[in-house]
């Protein structure tokens, strides 16, 4: 289970290794060979002497114009000893495989992007013995996908949009567009790139969000993490405080989406002691276009 950003930015191309060849297309219109077939690699890296070298996730990609290893690397910021690991991975690979590695950098962050594209070379001026190039998936590369279409059409590609863009301005309209294309995949899949968001959100406000969305259409607690949120919610014990964390939720969608909330509406919302009712206004919060919307079947 991912348990943090650096997990769930790399481990969302095991999950579905294919996305990473879209994304080098796609996203950073890299004329990458489309595989044949590709597959996850072990991403021990050690040698025989004492010294632990591990890649985040390593794939092999088969295609018409050859073998490739893809090695993803997750991120977080600006590290002055990848200039000396990256290059080392890739020979490394490059000598054990006799395949070629092509590195890719994931991030959440456009100066880490920034810093992880530039070239490093090794060498002196001139004559560089060896030039190391990323390909960086970040927030200025991977698209900001706030269409419940477009999302639904590739679900992956709109989670890692998710996973890149979450401290963004535009978080709730992507977290929002995601959660209605959840629907439309497998349950257990669903639950893996809920687990994945819900890592790689920082901002406490998405972060709640999310998990508010997802509460909503019952996703989120099929997953394991769930149990934690359940338990956290058991502190406060009593049904009044469940009772006014859904009201609490309601609003919040609302709000989150643009709503206009008249004083009328909200204080019905308040009032309310029905822990179903405010369940299922939570549910047709997240499509409403107007707070009249949650009664409109009353």
């Amino acid at each position: 289970m991912a348990g943090s950003p650096h997990e769930a930015l790399h481990r969302i191309f095991q999950k579905d290794p294919a996305l990473l060849t879209r994304a080098l297309q796609r996203v950073l219109h890299v004329p990458f060979p489309e595989p044949r077939e590709i597959a996850a690699m072990n991403v021990d890296l050690t040698e025989i002497e004492p010294v632990e070298r591990r890649v985040d996730t390593l794939l092999r990609a088969e295609t018409d114009e050859g073998t490739y290893l893809l090695v993803v690397e997750s991120q977080g910021k600006a590290d002055d000893r990848k200039r000396g690991s990256w290059p080392y991975y890739l020979s490394y690979l490059y000598e054990k495989y006799r395949c070629e590695p092509v590195l890719i950098v994931i991030t959440q962050s456009s100066a880490t992007a920034r810093w992880a594209s530039r070239p490093i070379r090794l060498g002196f001026p001139g004559w560089h013995s060896l030039t190391v190039r990323p390909l960086v998936l970040g927030p200025d590369s991977v698209p900001v996908i706030t269409d419940e279409r477009q999302a639904e059409r590739d679900v992956p590609l709109a989670v890692l949009s998710a996973m890149t863009h979450g401290r963004g301005p535009q978080a709730a309209a992507i977290l929002e567009s995601l959660a209605s294309a959840l629907r439309t995949v497998d349950p257990d899949n669903a639950a893996v790139f809920v687990q994945f968001i819900d890592s790689c959100l920082t901002d406490p406000q998405a972060k709640q969000m999310w998990r508010d969305l997802m509460t909503a259409i019952q996703y989120f607690w099929r997953h394991p993490l769930a149990e934690q949120v359940r338990e956290e919610g058991r502190e406060q014990g009593r049904e009044e405080g469940r009772v006014q964390d859904r009201r609490e939720m309601v609003l919040r969608i609302l709000e989150w989406r643009g709503v206009q909330l008249a004083d009328a509406i909200r204080e019905q919302v308040e009032a309310c002691t029905d822990l179903d009712q405010l369940e299922t206004w939570a549910q047709r919060a997240v499509h409403a276009t107007d707070a009249s919307e949650l009664f409109a079947e009353e």
